[in-house]
């Protein structure tokens, strides 16, 4: 698998403008996540990659309208096809859950019913949503799983979840996914439950699918690897928000935000990381989004090379906790930070050529 080659001008399928999630806690209120803006073309694969805990999964749950209730969603726009989500009810959300739009979930073990058989999981978004009689819908189940590899698929549909492989309930997920053909598909890290090799193998499926179908895909990973062989175009998401984006040529060859460089540095590289050549790390920790947070969210997580000339971000409070400046490296790759001090000392590092 390579790199692919961004096509422009794609029909958006999802549009994703200001969205912030908060979340009730025992201190105050969490802002797990705070005015993103995100896009998926149709027959585009855009990866939304960070660390555990930045509110990727969040995210994806707040676009399917899956939120838990205590979870506050707010966004000046949420668009599937052009068709506001946030104006829809209950019912007719889902009518297009598992029919425009669906999602593989990480763990396919937890999201199939141990129940029900396989054919009974299949059959039920295509007799919910399609006027099909239930023979016509068990052929179609079967020409899918043996389009996602599973063959001799037949045999498969009387089994239960807990009967097949990591990789095939995996596989399953895929094709639930797919049977009614959705316009955006979110797959929130459908490959970490799985060894390489077959992560490999799901991978290309996934590619290769999405393409027969010209489906959209938001795919969630921390994997920069995952990236690099998948993505069409990269956000990456730091401390609840998306700190750069744009084609996933550009972010591996001119990484802007120092998160991103950081993230980049981590990656392992055969033969190079030794006695004398140690892993990258991001040093200090993520902050506590917790109430009036105004801070910095990068702000002390510099590495030692921008310490030695230059005072780090300690940026106590900011007139505005929404402030932010974002920066266009060309008319495709966008940059965001949060504070000046930031800003600065970002440019500086891109015109010296460091990090």
């Amino acid at each position: 698998m390579g790199a692919r080659t961004l096509i422009d001008k794609k029909e958006v399928v999802l549009e994703v403008k200001n969205l912030s999630i908060d979340i009730p806690v025992s201190q105050g209120v969490l802002h797990a996540v705070e005015n993103i803006n995100l896009h998926v073309g149709r027959g585009e694969i855009l990866c939304v990659v960070g660390e555990s805990g930045c509110g990727k999964s969040l995210t994806s749950l707040a676009i399917m309208g899956l939120l838990p209730k205590n979870a506050q969603r707010t966004a000046e726009r949420l668009e599937l096809n052009k068709k506001d989500l946030q104006e829809l009810t209950e019912r007719q959300l889902a009518d297009i859950r598992g029919n425009r739009m669906a999602m593989i979930f990480q763990e396919p073990m937890t999201s199939l019913n141990p129940s029900f058989t396989i054919e009974n999981q299949l059959l039920e978004p295509l007799l919910r949503h399609k006027e099909l009689s239930k023979a016509d819908a068990r052929n179609q189940v079967i020409e899918m799983l043996e389009l996602v590899g599973i063959k001799p698929a037949e045999p498969r549909l009387r089994q239960y979840p807990h009967q097949l492989s990591g990789g095939l309930r995996q596989r399953v997920m895929i094709a639930m996914s797919l049977l009614c053909n959705p316009d955006l598909i979110i797959a929130d890290e459908p490959t970490t439950a799985l060894d390489v090799t077959i992560q490999a193998q799901i991978l290309e499926l996934m590619m290769s699918l999405q393409e027969k179908f010209n489906t959209g895909i938001l795919f969630i990973t921390h994997d920069m690897g995952v990236v690099a062989n998948i993505a069409d175009r990269v956000a990456v998401m730091y401390a609840g928000q998306i700190v750069e984006e744009g084609p996933v040529s550009e972010i591996f060859n001119n990484p802007a935000h120092p998160y991103t460089r950081g993230l980049m540095g981590c990656i392992p590289v055969p033969g190079k990381v030794g006695q004398d050549n140690h892993l990258g790390t991001i040093p200090g920790m993520v902050p506590s989004v917790v109430n009036d947070f105004k801070s910095c969210r990068f702000g002390g997580r510099w590495d030692e090379n921008y310490k030695e000339n230059f005072k780090p971000c300690r940026l106590t409070e900011m007139p505005n906790s929404r402030r932010s400046y974002e920066v266009n490296l060309n008319e495709k790759h966008l940059v965001h930070f949060c504070c000046d001090e930031c800003l600065h000392l970002s440019e500086h590092s891109l015109l010296e050529g460091s990090g």
